[in-house]
């Protein structure tokens, strides 16, 4: 949980392959064969694939970065430190590439959803918008996902407040986003997570929903931080627009419906104590599941850096031709 957030996950991995590779070569004293190289990298990969089960953009950098390896062990052959070098830097260019590729989408998107909920907006009017977790600069690239889209409404005076949902257990909405809105002047108010309903219900206005995504299945289906699901509930009840925010690296085509993805479960003290600080009774039974599943049905859109899909299916997602690597 150092660093979280799902398309950082994906950067921080390539990033860290690349160090696998530094590594190797600094024990080699400047100089590593192809097979020492493999090895090394291969054993990083393979701890970073095992530290979260859930965000797929982690095993699509792990793969991209995999298939660069391959493109590059060539080179290295036996092992100099000229090619050592010429390795390492076409290593790095990738990762490089990975983390410049997806803030160059959070921008992308940011205009999409923007451009779709300013056409939408009636007389101009600003929006009162619900948000969960964090989905800034903290957790992308740079710019963020559904934070994105918020960016952009608010410099064209199109958001009049965004309420920020605290996100339990981690608190990532009152400790991140919170603090990057306000950085920024974006107008917000921080509430519990179980405030939401009654906000939208209070509201003189029907408004959005915008989150991110830690992975998207092929069906529509969206996994996204725990509460996720609950707020798309209540955003139809409500009549509020339920917006997802995603880059394509977020999408699983293998796997066909929400239901397939292994949900992350982390320890109950996470939800039984604050800090040091223990506040639950002691030898309750606690479940902390980290993300939950947002049916398709109902998501009203889904927006990546190449476009908007518009109540998502199978078929329009399979329009996007990701394909399975």
């Amino acid at each position: 949980m150092v660093v979280r957030g799902a398309p950082a996950i994906g950067i921080s991995a390539a990033y860290g392959m690349v160090l696998a590779a530094k590594a190797a070569v600094d024990a080699g004293h400047s100089s590593a064969c192809s097979k020492t190289m493999l090895v090394a990298v291969n054993a990083a990969s393979e701890l970073l694939a095992a530290s979260r089960p859930t965000a797929v953009n982690l095993f699509w950098a792990i793969r991209r970065m995999n298939r660069v390896l391959e493109q590059l062990l060539p080179t290295l052959g036996e092992g100099s430190v000229q090619a050592a070098e010429t390795f390492i830097k076409g290593f790095s260019a990738e990762a490089v590439a990975i983390h410049d590729e997806d803030l160059q989408n959070n921008l992308l998107m940011a205009r999409h959803g923007a451009e779709l909920i300013s056409a939408l907006a009636k007389d101009g009017q600003a929006q009162p918008i619900v948000t969960h977790c964090n989905t800034g600069s903290l957790a992308t690239g740079g710019h963020g996902t559904a934070l994105g889209v918020i960016r952009s409404l608010h410099e064209q005076q199109l958001v009049d407040l965004v309420y920020v949902d605290e996100t339990r257990p981690w608190m990532q909405g009152a400790r991140l986003t919170s603090w990057e809105l306000q950085r920024e002047g974006i107008p917000c108010a921080l509430i519990v997570d179980s405030a939401a309903a009654s906000m939208m219900a209070r509201s003189p206005r029907q408004g959005w929903v915008i989150v991110g995504a830690d992975r998207v299945a092929a069906n529509g289906d969206v996994v996204n931080k725990i509460g996720t699901y609950g707020l798309a509930v209540q955003a139809r009840y409500h009549g509020w627009k339920f917006m997802v925010v995603a880059p394509t690296s977020t999408f699983d085509p293998a796997v066909a419906t929400g239901a397939e993805i292994e949900i992350e479960e982390r320890p109950g003290s996470e939800i039984v104590q604050i800090g040091d600080s223990r506040f639950a009774a002691e030898g309750v039974r606690s479940i902390n599941p980290v993300f939950d599943v947002t049916p398709a049905a109902l998501i009203d859109y889904l927006v990546s850096e190449r476009g908007v899909i518009n109540r998502p299916r199978r078929d329009s997602i399979a329009e996007l031709k990701l394909g399975v690597d």
